[in-house]
């Protein structure tokens, strides 16, 4: 079993999210999967959409689930393009269901999964509790003020971003026997 887990690559999982891309998760995912020699999956969760209309009438339109499947992808890849550019490399995943059950699920087996912070506070505190103590690996949340695209990252978040891609060798490891440390430390 070992042998399998050390022939494994190093894998990060990133949620990218439909309303605001995420960029910054994507961007520290990308630059941890690059530093470990490992892989990135960018995850988004998709659903079928309601078929009724504000009135509670049936919509006449209901979509069909491989078209807006299709769609999910479509945009996953321009949102994922968008941000690490064509070249990416990344495994792009749709998970069909409620975002907290597809980060968790697409985050098993992997070494690290990374999100952006909520943007709604209503939902957000919740949301990141739940992922945290859910997840099966370490998960890293790109803070808000590093996820806001108004202004340039302040002196003092280049540091936190510069301390943060360090920290993961470090994070974890003392109680969390799971945890498996990139193989170029």
């Amino acid at each position: 079993m070992a042998d399998l887990e050390s022939n494994r690559p190093y894998t990060v999982v990133v949620g990218v999210s439909a309303t605001s891309k995420s960029p910054a998760a994507l961007t520290w995912a990308k630059g941890q999967a690059d530093q470990c020699g490992g892989k990135l999956i960018a995850v988004r969760a998709w659903r079928i959409p309601a078929p009724t209309t504000p009135s509670g009438a049936p919509d006449a339109d209901i979509p069909l689930p491989d078209d807006v499947e299709a769609h999910a992808r479509e945009t996953l890849d321009a949102d994922v393009a968008a941000v690490l550019g064509d070249d990416h490399g990344a495994e792009l995943r749709l998970v069909r269901g409620g975002k907290l059950k597809a980060l968790l699920r697409a985050a098993v087996g992997a070494d690290l999964l990374v999100v952006d912070a909520p943007q709604q506070l209503v939902a957000g505190p919740m949301f990141a509790h739940r992922l945290i103590y859910g997840a099966s690996c370490p998960v890293v949340a790109m803070p808000p003020a590093l996820t806001s695209e108004s202004e340039p990252p302040s002196a003092l978040a280049r540091a936190a971003e510069a301390v943060g891609r360090n920290l993961p060798p470090a994070a974890g490891t003392a109680e969390y026997p799971a945890y498996r440390p990139p193989a170029s430390l």
